[in-house]
């Protein structure tokens, strides 16, 4: 697990960036409110807050990231003053925190933007019980809110923008459908009814510290979708929350909140959760859970029962989670599995069609975007084949299975890159065999995907060093070819999933 995360590729150290950066505007946005005059609930709203900002905002472009950005105040604000406003009606808190769980998932079916739109919205009225936030805070809140996202606008688009020098990185939208065919309104339906489980067990273990079990249940459906990703995600869950307390009983309990070490500590927790976040959500809950043990800490309320009490309510909210996929609008492993696999394969089509007119001559054609969109749609691949990989998985045939689809297209990203990379050369050679060759490709792509082209003969090895561009069609060509055997099971049993 230590080299998944310290030895993962970071290509153009994207990953160390994004931590870094993350870092420099929640610290100063807590610099901010601490000028401010803000109290220490003020001062940890305003930083989470940040966190928030700098975390959940994905759009492809900067532009989008600054709109949706301005908007969280307007989904955040509403929610924190509902949330101190309920305060002390149990009852309706709770209906009014479900409907906000059940929002925030449906909000995904908009993108990105719904995306972090509800998980700031969630997150809000969550740091509300958190804090035990008050109708008399309010002004205090909303200004440590404003300040930090600001603060943090000001870093991530002016002091340290790098993505203005990166081509838009398209972010897939989630599988299409219809009222309850749409993944994104059945996750909805799951999260409130789990949520709602966690919330009522979660209560009868704690009327303190039940919201740690609706967090719990929330967090198990961000960036998952099949039932398959939701239970791994839910075990990665656990496990790492049970890595935390240990860490917590060795380092944030000793610590009681002692100003100096806690506030070291809290900033490697943020630079943990930002740089492993994309490799391992183990890692990343790990980080969470310290974070959490040392805010307590700073709280003066940190004890081994409080970490005892915390690892119960996470225990449910998982337990909530995982009840929820498998009873209500179960999602299949297969059909998520299936769709992604598809659009990756389609990608390729389009990477070599435009790879091939740019090498043909076409000034206008530019593969680029499409390979930034290939590694995004393979991403999510993996994401949706974890569950079929997981050392845990007792079905061995369809691990192997989803293993072989998962590296031939790895190697058919790999042959793309290298194609592209040739495409951009202005002395690459315009050999007419290159439309034959790029024919052949489409062919595979399309016996792959439902295309009703026969397969035509495979092209004969090529001497890679003569013939870069060839050489790497042949490759992806091969790699296609090969990919028939497992995506094709025998008996007609599903493609890799379950």
């Amino acid at each position: 697990m230590l080299k998944r995360v310290f030895v993962a590729p970071d290509p153009g150290r994207a990953r160390l960036r994004f931590a870094a950066r993350a870092v420099l505007g929640i610290g100063l946005a807590v610099v901010v409110c601490g000028i401010a005059g803000q109290s220490l609930v003020g001062v940890v709203t305003g930083g989470l807050a940040a966190l928030l900002a700098l975390f959940t905002v994905t759009d492809a472009t900067v532009r989008g990231q600054a709109v949706t950005t301005a908007l969280l105040p307007a989904v955040g604000l509403p929610v924190l003053a509902a949330a101190a406003e309920l305060h002390d009606h149990p009852v309706a808190r709770d209906l009014t925190f479900l409907a906000v769980v059940g929002a925030g998932v449906y909000a995904r079916r908009w993108g990105p933007r719904g995306h972090s739109l509800g998980v700031f919205a969630f997150m809000t009225f969550f740091v509300a019980q958190f804090l035990h936030a008050t109708t008399d805070q309010l002004p205090e809140l909303y200004a440590a809110v404003l300040l930090s996202l600001l603060t943090a606008a000001a870093v991530r688009f002016g002091l340290w923008c790098y993505e203005r020098r990166l081509p838009p990185a398209p972010v897939p939208a989630p599988p299409g459908g219809t009222g309850l065919a749409r993944v994104t309104t059945r996750q909805a339906i799951q999260a409130t009814a789990g949520a709602g489980f966690a919330l009522v067990v979660g209560q009868l273990v704690s009327g303190q510290r039940w919201y740690w079990a609706v967090g719990a249940a929330w967090w198990v459906f961000v960036n998952t979708t099949s039932r398959g990703e939701t239970l791994v995600r839910g075990f990665r869950r656990v496990l790492g929350t049970v890595v935390g307390i240990g860490l917590g009983l060795l380092v944030a309990v000793p610590l009681d909140g002692a100003a100096l070490p806690t506030v070291a500590l809290l900033t490697a927790c943020v630079f943990g959760i930002f740089y492993t976040a994309a490799v391992s959500y183990t890692w990343m809950m790990l980080c969470v859970t310290v974070l959490a043990e040392l805010l307590y800490g700073l709280l003066g309320v940190l004890d081994p029962a409080l970490l005892a009490l915390r690892l119960v309510e996470t225990g449910i909210g998982a337990l909530g989670a995982v009840l929820a996929v498998l009873l209500v609008l179960p999602v299949t492993t297969h059909t998520v599995t299936d769709a992604w696999i598809q659009r990756a394969l389609r990608c390729v089509h389009a990477c070599t069609a435009e790879a091939a007119a740019r090498l043909a001559g076409s000034e206008t054609a530019d593969p680029a975007p499409r390979v930034a969109e290939l590694e995004q749609l393979l991403g999510r691949v993996r994401l949706s084949v974890a569950p079929l990989v997981h050392p845990l998985n007792p079905m061995l045939g369809r691990k192997r299975r989803a293993r072989r689809v998962l590296a031939l297209l790895d190697d058919c990203a790999r042959e793309i890159r290298g194609l592209v990379t040739v495409a951009a050369d202005p002395e690459a050679s315009h050999d007419a065999r290159l439309a034959a060759a790029c024919w052949r490709v489409e062919t595979a792509v399309e016996a792959l995907t439902g295309g009703t082209r026969e397969n035509a003969t495979p092209l004969a090895p090529l001497p890679p060093a003569a013939e870069p561009a060839l050489a790497h069609l042949h490759g992806l060509e091969r790699a296609l070819a090969e990919l028939a055997t497992p995506l094709r099971a025998p008996s007609g049993s599903p493609l890799v999933g379950t």
